[in-house]
């Protein structure tokens, strides 16, 4: 029996069930690939893979339950991809060390404000489409991809927090957009890390199939028991985000 593998679908059902949710399911399925011998980049390579598979489902399920504005992404979903593309790209070129003071501030206080906000996302409040919205929606998700292509912990949250700060989407309504954001930069960076080599498939099958349905169930979960239930989560993975980008950085 290959314990190993046994061990990567598990943490892949986790992290995909809390990703569909709040998002940050890198957090838990990127350390296991490391802790299970597999090398770096087909760590990434992999994750992403099995990740994309997994986003897809939980974005088809928000939308059947009619909690992905289609209208509103229209033109995000492409920028989204450009953004990704470039953000991969650039990595390939910058290193990312500097990102982590300011990502690591950003995302606390993206924590900070949702924990005493105490009514942020509890109720929907967005109403009509407008150029002005469908711009800033395009410009967050090109911004967005770009960062999630480049860096990428804390995409989820970001995406959450602006959606529902912004836009005035409640916590569900608010997810299920940014994952639609979340699979298409997952997507176009599996595409680049696929034409690279650096997939491998006979993990990234069965991962994806458990990760498949730990987003069957974290969606569900969402869509059943909406902003009283995500909003902990959010808050509990924004927070842990920000403690893994602290230890990178200084350690």
């Amino acid at each position: 029996m290959d314990y190993r593998l046994l061990f990567l679908c598990a943490a892949g059902f986790l992290g995909a069930l809390v990703d569909s949710i709040a998002g940050g399911g890198g957090l838990v399925t990127i350390p296991a690939y490391l802790l299970a011998g597999v090398p770096p980049h087909f760590t990434l390579g992999t994750n992403k893979f099995a990740a994309t598979m997994g986003s897809f489902i939980s974005t088809a399920g928000y939308a059947k339950s009619s909690k992905v504005n289609f209208r509103l992404m229209r033109i995000a979903v492409p920028m989204t991809a450009l953004g990704a593309i470039l953000g991969v790209r650039a990595v390939l070129k910058i290193p990312q060390d500097f990102l982590y003071p300011f990502v690591s501030v950003a995302i606390l206080v993206v924590g900070l404000y949702t924990f005493f906000k105490k009514d942020l996302g509890k109720v929907n409040s967005f109403t009509t489409i407008t150029k002005k919205k469908i711009f800033f929606v395009s410009v967050v998700g090109f911004a967005l991809g770009f960062y999630d292509g480049f860096f990428g912990p804390g995409t989820g949250s970001f995406l959450i927090f602006i959606f529902i700060r912004f836009l005035k989407f409640d916590f569900t309504n608010a997810s299920g957009n940014a994952k639609l954001i979340n699979f298409t930069s997952n997507f176009t960076s599996l595409v680049t890390f696929a034409f690279a080599g650096k997939i491998d498939y006979l993990l990234g099958v069965p991962i994806a199939f458990f990760m498949i349905l730990g987003s069957l169930v974290g969606t569900k979960l969402a869509i059943k028991n909406g902003p009283k239930f995500i909003k902990p989560i959010f808050l509990i993975m924004s927070f842990v985000v920000f403690g893994k980008l602290l230890y990178e950085m200084f350690l």
